[in-house]
């Protein structure tokens, strides 16, 4: 029988594959962003976020100093949760990420979706100087097709509708779809490929989750119990092989909300599900939405203890926005 042996979960922010000199430009970008959730939970444009940010104390976090600092915690993280994922010589990694309008779109937005086809093509990136898009560390420039487990994609697809989940499915990501790289997986996942698969090329099962886009998110009730049945799903594959599970995005953006992180990551080492249904719901929205990805692989690693890597709050203008970097193993 299959054995799920590690959980893992790591932001996957352009901002992390941006060097330190870029993070300030990136900051310069949050200004046309007319949806920042600020850290009361209020959704409004940078104007008005900056009016109600303590920007003394912000002023000491966007340093060039600050930024070198943190950008070095990423690639050491990010390095480290690699090295983990190798060591535990895993057959196959069932991938959790969000989709935002690159694949799944408004016409038809499933809660989740299991891919069950036999490959994937990810995007590579180009640097393009007309729009400041600068060439991300460790991005392949090119697109690649990379395998995925076909099989175990159907049975969890079975295993879920008989613990009563509606799980939509995908067999093959149609080329004319989707507003970025057509016919490539989403970029959660394209992260994944790019930073934390730097050796051989571990076969697949991506879950896409609607994190973002109201009304049918799923709750994080709803997200730690999908993760139970993902364990047991995994674990009644007939096949002996080894499973990690993990979870990509997080934690808060693109405002930096340092107590809403420390809320969820203590509701998930100590595995409480009410702890984690308490998160404001409100905050849990936009870019901090895919804590609920880092919610998913905690239920299905009840069986295995956390172990929170490092946690970096990437701050990167004077309202406060960035990207908190999260980086965490179960084992």
């Amino acid at each position: 029988m299959a054995a799920l042996v590690l959980g893992l979960a790591s932001s996957h922010s352009p901002q992390l594959s941006t060097p330190a000199d870029g993070w300030a430009e990136r900051g310069e970008r949050d200004k046309g962003n007319p949806e920042l959730i600020g850290t009361d939970g209020i959704s409004c444009n940078y104007e008005d976020l900056l009016a109600r940010t303590d920007t003394g104390r912000i002023a000491k976090e966007i340093t060039p100093a600050k930024f070198e600092q943190r950008h070095r915690q990423n690639q050491k993280a990010i390095a480290q949760l690699s090295k983990r994922m190798y060591d535990a010589r895993l057959d196959v990694l069932v991938m959790v990420g969000d989709d935002q309008h690159e694949y799944l779109l408004d016409d038809n937005m499933p809660a989740f979706c299991v891919y069950w086809g036999d490959e994937v093509k990810v995007a590579g990136h180009k640097a393009d100087p007309s729009t400041g898009n600068r060439l991300l560390i460790g991005y392949n420039t090119d697109d690649q097709v990379v395998p995925t487990d076909a099989a175990l994609g159907r049975h969890l697809i079975e295993s879920l509708v008989e613990a009563e989940f509606d799980a939509g499915r995908s067999s093959f990501l149609e080329p004319s779809r989707g507003r970025r790289a057509k016919g490539c997986i989403g970029h959660a996942f394209g992260y994944v490929y790019h930073r934390l698969m730097t050796g051989a090329t571990i076969p697949t099962v991506p879950v896409m989750l609607n994190t973002c886009h109201p009304p049918n998110q799923p709750t994080p009730k709803r997200c730690y119990n999908l993760g139970r049945a993902l364990k047991s799903a995994i674990e009644s594959w007939p096949n002996d092989v080894r499973v990690g599970i993990l979870a990509s995005g997080g934690l808060s953006h693109f405002v930096v909300d340092e107590e809403l992180d420390q809320q969820a990551l203590a509701g998930m080492k100590a595995k409480n599900v009410d702890q984690l249904s308490a998160l404001p719901r409100q905050k849990i929205n936009s870019g901090s939405s895919e804590i609920r990805n880092w919610i998913v692989v905690t239920g299905a690693t009840e069986h295995l203890d956390m172990d929170v890597v490092d946690y970096v709050p990437c701050y990167r203008s004077p309202a406060g926005t960035g990207c908190a970097m999260g980086f965490a193993t179960w084992g």
